[in-house]
C-alpha cells in the first residue's frame, strides 16, 4: 500500500453500506463495494419474480451513495424515487425500473451497473457477489426453515434464533468481486443486518477462500442496535463471532463498535420496535479480532445510524495502522486526530502520482 491509494472492498448491502461509502468516497482511497444479489421483498422482488432479474435495491443504493457529481443530483433524487404500491408501479423505485430498462438493452447485468455507473457518475465500483439466481434460507433453533430474504428480513416476534443460514443453489461467486477481494488492502464487512446483506456475501462459492488468501486487513463494523427476529439479543461478541463463524474461523483485523450512548428518549422509541443498542462485551469480542476500535460512531437522523463521515475516518485510521506506521488502536479511541490519518493518505497519493 506504500505509495499508492488504499485499494478498500466494503462488503454488504443496504443502508448501512451505502452510509459507509458517502463516507469513503470524500478520500482518495480506490473503493468497491461487492454487494449481496439475494434479496427477495419489495421492488427487487417484483422485478425477479416477474422478469428473472436480480435485486437491484442493494446495488442501487450503493450506485447511489457513491455517485459525487453536481451534475448528477437530479438523477440522483429521481433514481431514489418510490411510486406508491397502490399504483400500477407497485412501490417500484425509478433506479430499479432504470437498471431493470438497462438490463433488458445490455442482456447483461454488469453492463447495466456500469452503464448506470457512468451516468451517475460514481466514484468506484460496484460489483454484485454473484450472477445466477438463488434464495437465502435461514435454519431455525427448532429446525425449521424459513426461505426467501424478506421473509427472514421481515419476520419479527418471539420466535426461534437463527442458527444458520445458506443459498439454495449454492451459487459461484462473481469473478469480478473475488478480484477485488484478493487485490485489496482491506476488506470491511458492514455495518447492514447480519443475515440478509452481510453474510449472503459470505455464501457464495469461493468468496470466504479468497478472503483467506488476500492479505487485506480484514475489519467488522458493528451494528448500532438489536434487531427483532434476527438479532435481537446479540452483544458486539455475538455479531462478531457470527462473521468469523462463517469467515471459516478467520480472525479479523479490527472491529469497530460505537461508544456514543443513544439517548433515553430514543432508545424508548427503539424499544417499542423490539430494538435496543448493542451491548459492547469487549472482554469476549477480544477472542474474534486483534484489535476493538471504540468510538463515537453514531448519529441521529431521526433513527439511529452510523455518521458517514466519522465512520469512514476511523475506518481510514484502522486501514493505515495495518503497518504500524501510525497510531495503536487505543489512541484511536482516545480521540487521537483523525485529520492526521487523512493527511497520510493524501500524501501517499500525491508520492504515486
Amino acid at each position: 500500500m506504500q505509495n499508492r491509494r488504499p485499494n478498500i472492498v466494503v462488503v454488504g448491502g443496504g443502508s448501512g453500506s451505502s452510509m459507509l461509502l458517502r463516507g469513503l468516497k470524500q478520500h482518495p482511497v480506490d473503493l468497491t463495494a461487492i454487494v449481496t444479489t439475494f434479496d427477495s421483498g419489495g421492488s427487487s422482488g417484483i422485478l425477479r419474480e416477474e422478469f428473472g432479474y436480480p435485486p437491484f435495491g442493494d446495488l442501487r443504493k450503493c450506485l447511489v451513495a457513491l455517485s459525487d457529481s453536481t451534475g448528477t443530483s437530479s438523477l440522483r433524487t429521481a433514481s431514489e424515487f418510490r411510486f406508491s404500491s397502490d399504483s400500477s408501479l407497485k412501490g417500484h423505485s425509478l433506479g430499479n425500473l432504470l437498471l431493470a430498462a438497462l438490463t433488458s438493452l445490455h442482456q447483461n447485468v454488469e453492463h447495466a451497473i456500469e452503464e448506470m455507473s457512468r451516468m451517475l457518475d460514481i466514484t468506484g465500483k460496484v460489483i454484485p457477489v454473484a450472477l445466477d439466481p438463488a434464495d437465502l434460507c435461514a435454519e431455525l433453533e427448532d429446525g425449521s426453515h424459513l426461505r426467501g430474504e424478506s421473509t427472514i428480513d421481515l419476520r419479527g416476534g418471539d420466535l426461534p434464533r437463527i442458527q444458520n443460514v445458506f443459498l439454495d443453489p449454492v451459487v459461484d461467486a462473481n469473478p469480478r468481486a473475488i478480484e477485488a477481494i484478493e487485490n485489496a488492502d482491506a476488506i470491511v464487512f458492514g455495518p447492514g443486518d447480519l443475515y440478509t446483506s452481510i453474510i449472503p456475501n459470505l455464501l457464495a462459492r469461493n468468496v470466504t477462500d479468497a478472503i483467506a488468501r488476500s492479505s487485506a486487513r480484514k475489519i467488522y463494523i458493528c451494528n448500532l442496535m438489536t434487531k427483532l427476529g434476527e438479532t435481537g439479543d446479540f452483544s458486539t461478541s455475538d455479531f462478531a463471532g457470527e462473521i468469523v463463524r462463517y469467515l471459516g474461523g478467520q480472525t479479523l483485523d479490527a472491529v469497530l463498535v460505537n461508544n456514543r450512548p443513544v439517548p433515553k428518549a430514543i432508545r424508548s422509541r427503539y424499544a417499542g420496535e423490539g430494538a435496543m443498542p448493542v451491548d459492547h462485551d469487549e472482554a469476549s469480542l477480544r477472542q474474534y479480532t486483534h484489535s476493538v476500535i471504540a468510538a463515537p460512531l453514531s448519529i441521529i437522523r431521526p433513527k439511529v445510524r452510523h455518521d458517514p463521515d466519522r465512520l469512514a475516518e476511523v475506518v481510514l485510521s484502522s486501514v493505515l495502522m495495518n503497518g504500524g506506521e501510525l497510531a495503536e488502536p487505543e489512541e484511536v479511541a482516545e480521540g487521537i486526530r483523525f485529520s492526521d490519518f487523512v493527511d497520510e493518505i493524501e500524501s501517499r497519493a500525491v508520492a504515486a502520482e
